[in-house]
């Protein structure tokens, strides 16, 4: 065995050091850019085809139905970090405000989703989208827009999340919820339904 000087071996450690920290970041930055979209949520997710309605692009559905906001945060480690995404986009809420929370609970409960996800995750890309109306649960609008200018509000300081509206695009002239847009439980989306989806998240998935 050859021993160097202890000064000499230092040397030789910060050399390696410098030669390999590069090929580190190059290692990291492609992770970052070149990691799957994860799509987390309730069961809007869950029934999303993304296949069908992103072609091209590297997903992947994590969606689970009747689940809150306060699930996506107790899975978020195993089923969003894990897989090291370049883009989550999320989808929550509406269940949560169902089952009785505050429009504040909500946007608390995807604050801590959102910091947890950022501490983890720094070069990850956060789309969230915002609580939908529908038919079946009409008589909670206020609670749900309530939450939604909470969460804006709170993504609109944040420069790795991006907020996006779905609200005004499932509305009628009348301003309900369009009926063509809902299966016939009045809460979860037909395929036109998911056009409209499929067409105000697209430009956030770069």
């Amino acid at each position: 065995m050859i021993r160097l000087p202890r000064r000499k071996f230092w040397s030789v450690l910060v050399l390696a050091a410098l030669i390999a920290a590069p090929a580190l970041a190059a290692a990291q930055s492609a992770s970052a850019t070149q990691g799957p979209i994860l799509f987390a949520g309730s069961s809007t997710i869950e029934l999303w085809n993304l296949d069908e309605s992103f072609p091209g692009l590297k997903t992947i559905n994590k969606g689970v139905g009747g689940s809150q906001f306060s699930d996506s945060l107790r899975w978020e480690d195993r089923d969003v970090i894990a897989y090291k995404p370049r883009i989550v986009v999320v989808y929550s809420g509406d269940n949560d405000i169902a089952a009785g929370a505050t429009p504040q609970e909500v946007a608390a409960r995807f604050e801590q989703f959102a910091a947890k996800l950022h501490t983890a995750l720094p070069r990850t890309k956060l789309v969230v989208i915002s609580v939908k109306p529908s038919i079946l649960r009409w008589a909670l609008v206020d609670k749900m827009r309530q939450a939604n200018t909470l969460i804006k509000a709170y993504a609109g300081k944040q420069d790795y999340i991006d907020y996006v509206d779905i609200d005004p695009l499932m509305l009628g002239s009348d301003g309900k919820p369009r009926r063509e847009l809902y299966v016939s439980d009045g809460l979860h989306l037909t395929p036109e339904g998911y056009k409209i989806w499929n067409a105000a998240v697209l430009p956030h998935l770069k």
